[in-house]
């Protein structure tokens, strides 16, 4: 963690076309670039997760600054994707957890994700929150360079509660002085 940042972090939704937004996703195609060769631009569209049972989120800490973002999306009836996840400063598994009840919220019972083989930190991430490796589906079909990779939501996460409680950080963060908090986490 770098000395004088606060050890909180906010996890907000946020329009993947906000300035703030795009400059985040432009670092983690930079750090994707330099790990698997491929900023993972071409499997990311900002209109899919502008649509119903979607979201985009940004993590900041407690500065304000942007150092963290997530997706997710429809992949099928009860499956969400999870996309451009990008953790800086500690805040990868405040943004997973984000990602994971607002899917469960949306009536998602599973999350599926693809990174690269080569990408060992964030496989090794993954893994440590609970994500095995599951059958290539949609474009990973096919590609040796791919993992794929999912997670049953938790009894937990997808509680009738636990929908109500993120739709009311939802409402909580319309207000500009609101936003929850999270204890940073090391990754």
């Amino acid at each position: 963690m770098t000395p004088g940042i606060a050890r909180t972090v906010r996890v907000e939704p946020c329009d993947p076309h906000d300035p703030e937004a795009v400059a985040v996703m432009e670092r983690l195609s930079e750090a994707l670039a330099a790990i698997t060769g491929d900023g993972g631009t071409s499997s990311f569209d900002p209109a899919d997760v502008l649509v119903p049972r979607a979201l985009f989120v940004v993590a900041r800490n407690g500065e304000g600054a942007v150092i963290g973002c997530g997706a997710y999306r429809p992949l099928e009836e009860e499956v969400a994707e999870i996309k451009r996840m990008y953790a800086d400063q500690g805040c990868g598994a405040a943004v997973l957890a984000a990602l994971e009840a607002g899917a469960s919220a949306d009536g998602y019972r599973e999350v599926r994700l693809s990174t690269r083989k080569v990408n060992t930190r964030a496989t090794a991430f993954y893994r440590r929150h609970g994500y095995a490796p599951v059958a290539a589906y949609g474009r990973y079909v096919g590609r040796e360079e791919s993992v794929c990779m999912g997670r049953v939501l938790d009894e937990a996460i997808r509680a009738p509660n636990a929908g109500k409680a993120f739709e009311s950080i939802r409402e909580r963060l319309k207000s500009p002085n609101l936003s929850p908090e999270t204890p940073e986490s090391g990754q």
